[in-house]
């Protein structure tokens, strides 16, 4: 049971640890990558039946996004720490003579605080840990309650390979976090709604400290299907992403919105490869994961009745399972309810829209909370690069679902009310950093130009070397 002393008395010893600079040498810093590495691959059995325990989910699916992923991470971590941790240089510029020398290091903020959910609670614990340790600093882990197979099972991998005034896990409820928050820590990083992120960050402002979100966004992620579209290939790669973790992914499909032209097409295309891919009866397969409480399936399941004289494919559930079919409704109006806050769940609204009309729909989906998310299925490319780099949003595809974040060197997070900051790699290592510039100066040659008395010919001077 964790108090207030109890979680002092941890960040204490974690600000002494960080304090005698053994963190500061990156030699260090991939031994502790090397040992949490191997920490994951020696204790994979027990994480994915933790995973299992917790939210039914297979082991392929355990290991694909949560194991997996999270060894991938430390991979890239180690073959790249050197590089992201070097000191720069750079020349300080003519009007800085004869200081022409200035170099950035990246300092590691101090002890950090991880608050990890539940949905993916391997990855979003030590994932965001491997940014820690490759930026140098220690880290306290607060892990989700709502996954307690899991939280025990990473207590045992991180107590088992790191002494606790370096890394530890905290287990406990909304209190414990808040506990946590009433901590002065160095570095905050967490993930889940923006209801909690907000209260995360109010916390964070008592002691300015600098904080990263990913959360899932207000209204949900959409995903869009044109005419033009390859209606098979975005059916089936819609249906496999709502079914993995049965919808409970931050970066996951809230609503798809399909061209009036292609509506019918892609929704026989949909139903046929949820019955392929997870057979006719989701819950009679043991692969299919389940809602993580009982609160999150009466959730789903009145969401459910309320839409079901739409419900088109699915809508049944097990209480006893916690599990509920994948749920297709239709059609819904992009102004519903259903589509205007983030569902985490099997359910999946389709909303109709006149291809012809794709771009009034665009400025609809650009006029609410920016999604963690954005999906598009085209042909046409032009269109599509165009949506892209012009509307607000985390992170996408084109013709793809969900694999960016796991593409190597390129950052992940939202923006606004879906995140704020970056990291997974390189990323990660700058969330993690401070990037501190010091110019080191000369004793001699100095100019009086920036001292006493300005006069015009200084001016002049002046002038002439800043353009």
């Amino acid at each position: 049971m964790w108090t207030k002393d109890t979680i002092h008395a941890l960040a204490e010893k974690q600000r002494t640890f960080f304090r005698t600079g053994v963190t500061l040498d990156v030699d260090w810093r991939l031994r502790q990558l090397k040992k949490l590495r191997a920490a994951v691959l020696a204790h994979e059995k027990e994480l994915t039946g933790a995973l299992a325990a917790d939210l039914g989910r297979s082991e392929a699916e355990a290991y694909f996004c949560d194991v997996g992923s999270t060894v991938l991470e430390l991979t890239e971590a180690i073959r790249g720490l050197r590089r992201w941790a070097k000191t720069e240089t750079h020349f300080s510029g003519l009007h800085n003579f004869p200081s022409l020398v200035t170099r950035v290091y990246k300092l590691p903020y101090g002890i950090s605080l991880i608050i990890s959910p539940f949905n993916f609670p391997v990855l979003l614990s030590l994932g965001v840990l491997t940014a820690s340790i490759a930026g140098g600093n220690t880290a306290v882990i607060k892990a989700s309650s709502k996954s307690p197979a899991c939280t025990a099972a990473l207590q045992r991998l991180i107590s088992g390979t790191f002494p606790e005034e370096y890394a530890a896990v905290v287990d406990g409820g909304h209190d414990t976090a808040d506990l946590c928050l009433e901590e002065r820590f160095d570095k905050i990083f967490y993930t889940g709604s923006p209801a909690v992120g907000r209260h995360v960050l109010e916390a964070a402002a008592k002691n300015l400290t600098p904080a990263a979100l990913e959360l899932g966004g207000e209204t949900g992620n959409w995903c869009v299907v044109r005419k033009d579209a390859d209606l098979r290939d975005a059916a089936r790669k819609i249906a496999f992403f709502k079914l993995c973790n049965s919808g409970q992914i931050c970066i996951d499909i809230n609503q798809v919105a399909v061209a009036e032209e292609a509506a019918e097409e892609f929704l026989t295309a949909l139903k046929a490869e949820f019955t392929r891919q997870i057979g006719p009866d989701a819950l009679k397969n043991p692969e299919y994961p389940r809602l993580i409480s009982e609160a999150a399936w009466d959730k789903c399941a009145r969401e459910a009745e309320a839409y079901r004289d739409r419900i088109v494919y699915g809508g049944r559930g097990d209480r006893e399972t916690l599990r509920f079919q994948p749920t297709v409704i239709w059609p819904v109006d992009a102004d519903e309810p259903i589509v205007r806050h983030e569902l985490f769940s099997p359910l999946l609204p389709v909303v109709p829209f006149p291809d012809a009309e794709v771009d009034r729909l665009m400025d609809v989906i650009g006029s609410r909370e920016h999604g963690l998310a954005l999906y598009l299925f085209t042909r046409d490319i032009r269109w599509a690069k165009r949506v892209m780099s012009t509307q607000q949003y985390g992170g996408g595809g084109v013709n793809e679902v969900c694999q960016h974040l796991m593409v190597k060197g390129v950052p992940f997070n939202g923006v606004g009310h879906s995140g704020m900051g970056a990291y997974h790699g390189e990323w990660g290592f700058r969330e993690f950093t401070h990037p501190s510039a010091v110019m080191f100066g000369s004793r001699r040659f100095n100019l009086p130009l920036r001292e006493h008395p300005y006069t015009d010919k200084k001016l002049s001077l002046i002038r002439k070397f800043e353009r």
